[in-house]
């Protein structure tokens, strides 16, 4: 009986090595899937935590430091002036599914000293994209009061997009130079339902879904066993078979 070949060196080792890479990055992948998990449940609880405590005066909010980890997510009461004039428009933000806008205006709370409010959510014209009608702005003295977060999420961006009225993305360092407002550092989110100037405030989720990481990390995880198994069966229990008869 001729006894099979021998498989070349480089063979004996590149399919081992082969077979261990495949095998631990699909696993690394599904630990990924497994923090991002964990990392959307600890920013949900941390804003159910914040969001149950008693709002803020805006006298605490900080002037010209970095925003404090521990004001994320408080709910602050406001007073003062919209600047309407000022209002700013952030372009390709979706709610529902739907496109449209998010309407950011600055509320003067003392002289030249400002808080950026996102008051809420326009929807796109569908004939014209750049066609938006502002929404009613109430005039004199308003108190508002809404959840606190470092500023809006950030879109790519080309450079021309970052200035006018429709933009992509709003920063606040940038924008404080633009109008010469003094803004403190952060943006809060307006509380309360759809208003009556059509603006819809569906800022934060109800409820956590994270069942899609898990569903991604167990399709990692079962790749990553049967990349196992394959070596283990072709590599090693096949051969001793062979041998064996």
């Amino acid at each position: 009986m001729v006894e099979p070949a021998a498989q070349p060196r480089w063979r004996r080792m590149v399919v081992p090595l082969a077979a261990l890479v495949a095998a631990a990055g699909t696993a690394r992948l599904g630990v990924w899937q497994l923090d991002r998990a964990a990392q959307k449940t600890a920013l949900f609880q941390a804003h159910q935590a914040q969001a149950a405590l008693p709002p803020l005066a805006q006298s605490a909010l900080p002037s010209d430091a970095p925003l404090p980890s521990q004001l994320l997510f408080r709910r602050v009461r406001l007073a003062g002036q919209w600047l309407a004039e000022r209002t700013v428009y952030l372009d390709n933000r979706q709610m529902n599914g739907r496109p449209g806008f998010f309407v950011i205006t600055p509320l003067l709370i003392a002289n030249d000293d400002a808080v950026l409010v996102q008051r809420g959510w326009l929807p796109r014209d569908p004939a014209v994209r750049t066609h938006i009608v502002p929404p009613p702005t109430p005039q004199g003295r308003v108190e508002v009061e809404g959840s606190i977060v470092p500023g809006a999420a950030r879109l790519f961006e080309f450079d021309s997009a970052a200035s006018g009225p429709i933009r992509q993305n709003l920063d606040i360092d940038r924008y404080a130079r633009e109008t010469g407002l003094h803004l403190r550092p952060l943006l809060v989110l307006q509380a309360g339902g759809d208003t009556a100037e059509g603006l819809r405030r569906e800022w934060l989720p109800a409820v956590l879904d994270v069942s899609m990481h898990y569903g991604y990390a167990l399709q990692w995880f079962s790749l990553s066993a049967l990349v196992t198994g394959l070596y283990v069966w072709f590599q090693l229990i096949r051969p001793r078979l062979r041998r064996t008869h």
